[in-house]
């Protein structure tokens, strides 16, 4: 069994296909519209068969979790990009490139070397060997 897909609500569909296509690799399958709804949805692809649904319509609200503090229900997405190098260099570019880092690049207490970064819509991206 492996999960097959996480999805994301967005109210910018392009900006959120961007930013996963541009930073983690992910290419976009053909955007879905149901035009009876007015809901949007892409569906990317990263290299190792991994899917992230992201998805757009105009009634869904803007979540009222804060975006620097931990709440209960799906914190992050995790991405391994291989090394720490490449952890170090995605942050870097990241950060240049105006995403918040919330912490590091840095070793954890169980031995991790992660960082963890805000998407445009503020979803934290945990980004580790």
């Amino acid at each position: 069994m492996h999960i097959e897909h996480v999805a994301i609500w967005t109210h910018d569909l392009e900006r959120l296909r961007q930013f996963y296509a541009t930073y983690f690799g992910g290419t976009a399958g053909a955007k879905y519209h149901n035009p009876r709804t007015q809901f949007e949805s892409y569906f990317l692809t990263f290299e190792t068969g991994a899917r992230l649904e992201i998805m757009q319509m105009p009634n869904i609200p803007a979540s009222q979790n804060d975006l620097y503090k931990q709440f209960t229900g799906l914190i992050h997405l995790a991405f391994s990009v291989g090394s720490e190098e490449e952890v170090n260099q995605l942050t870097e570019r990241l950060r240049i490139d105006g995403f918040p880092i919330l912490d590091g690049p840095r070793r954890t207490g169980d031995g991790y070397y992660e960082s963890v970064a805000l998407d445009p819509d503020g979803n934290r991206i945990e980004i580790t060997i």
